[in-house]
């Protein structure tokens, strides 16, 4: 299955509309996951999965949660019709192993990614986790952007969708 995609930055615009700046400068997060990435035109797809998957409520819960989360473009390299076909209701199980992939338990942060070899997944396999100069790769995705810090976990933005 193809595993690989082209990239985007969006940094900047996710923690500004997923936080609130203290007076110290720090960011404090004010929404939870399914609200930073409905507030950001970069995850439309995502958050239709989500929904259709039925993992609205659990990704608002507290979690906390980490998700590695691949932006629409990412989405749209998949091979024609694969999304369409993943958002029929008759694949709800097969969507919700692709997405669950993508949640890791517990809030971990990028400076903690970079120590880890793998990390269990919601979904019950591991991602594996490779560090080098190129910087870290989720399997075969590229994190773009890092410490998205929400109130219920962190968002990782990804360049791939990542497939069991």
């Amino acid at each position: 299955m193809i595993k690989s995609f082209g990239t985007m930055i969006i940094a900047a615009s996710l923690v500004m509309a997923g936080s609130t700046v203290t007076l110290a400068g720090e960011h404090k997060p004010n929404k939870d996951i399914v609200e930073i990435a409905a507030s950001n035109n970069s995850f439309t797809t995502l958050v239709a999965a989500v929904k259709a998957a039925g993992l609205v409520e659990i990704l608002q819960s507290s979690g906390p949660f980490t998700v590695f989360a691949p932006t629409d473009e990412a989405f749209a390299k998949l091979p024609a019709g694969t999304v369409e076909n993943l958002l029929k209701p008759e694949n709800r199980e097969q969507l919700v192993a692709v997405l669950t992939y993508h949640v890791v338990p517990g809030k971990v942060l990028a400076k903690d990614v970079v120590g880890l070899k793998a990390a269990k997944t919601v979904q019950g396999q591991d991602l594996k986790v490779t560090v080098s100069d190129m910087g870290v790769m989720i399997d075969n995705a590229r994190v773009v952007a890092t410490d998205i810090k929400a109130e219920n976990g962190v968002i990782h933005v990804i360049d791939s969708v990542i497939l069991p």
